[in-house]
């Protein structure tokens, strides 16, 4: 029975699209064969399959999600959504270490569904994403975890300072050392700063940096061996906003803040 009502599921494109359809409501069949792009005589029979499984239900021409049906399409839609999220960056998920996304953040990673992979060429291949950049000084708050030194570092922390962005960083324990010993003049300045955070966290951070921005995030994971990677994943909306702010949280939760040098 269990396989049976697998094949209702996923054997056939037009059943799983007609559930997905209804999960807000009853429609008419005009508006479903609309948004499936098919005709009548070609989606009655997928029809027929739904409603002898108690999966949807028939009132006149309008047609609606049973209890079950319902249930069924509600889990259906996030586990799909994970799917395409997957296919979709399938190659840079499997060259990159994923293990800096802690299980909780991998499990809502379609949250951040619509990002996109961005990789310069070779010639500016350590030069500053400008847009990015952008984003970071129309912003109130940047949030920013970093295991290396980019060669623009020093002049993005100058002008989000400069503008009044309030600057949270978090740093691993040994990159820490390294900036505070080769700038140390610098850094006690931004220390100095009241819209400037530093802190060190203890616990291992498995990708190269997060910035996260008003607007929403850059995140760069190292490739599979552990080698660095300038591929960077990109996206802007207020969920994808949210995880990122909320894998940044993750590591603050283990960070010590730093009051001087």
């Amino acid at each position: 029975m269990k396989d049976a009502l697998l094949d209702v599921l996923f054997a056939s494109e037009k059943r799983k699209k007609v559930l997905l359809l209804l999960r807000d409501g009853p429609q008419e069949m005009g508006f479903i064969l609309s948004g499936l792009k098919t005709s009548r005589p070609a989606l009655l029979p997928q029809m027929k399959i739904l409603k002898e499984r108690n999966l949807l239900y028939q009132s006149g021409d309008t047609y609606g999600l049973t209890n079950v049906g319902k249930l069924i399409a509600d889990e259906m839609k996030p586990f799909l959504d994970a799917i395409e999220t997957l296919d979709k960056n399938s190659h840079y998920l499997t060259t990159h270490k994923t293990e800096g996304i802690p299980k909780p953040f991998l499990k809502r990673i379609t949250e951040i569904k619509d990002f996109i992979v961005f990789e310069p060429d070779h010639i500016s291949s350590y030069e500053l994403n400008t847009d990015h950049f952008q984003e970071a000084m129309r912003s109130r708050a940047v949030y920013f975890i970093s295991t290396f030194m980019h060669p623009e570092s020093p002049l993005i922390l100058e002008q989000l300072v400069k503008k009044g962005v309030c600057v949270l960083l978090i740093l691993t324990e040994e990159f820490a050392h390294r900036i505070f010993t080769e700038y140390r003049d610098v850094f006690r300045y931004y220390l100095a700063c009241n819209n400037v955070k530093v802190f060190t966290c203890k616990k291992e951070i498995n990708i190269s940096s997060l910035t996260v921005v008003d607007t929403g995030f850059q995140l760069r994971l190292l490739y599979k061996d552990g080698g660095f990677s300038n591929r960077q994943m990109l996206c802007y909306n207020p969920q994808a906003r949210k995880w990122a702010k909320d894998l940044f949280d993750h590591y603050l939760q283990d960070a010590e803040l730093i009051t001087g040098i």
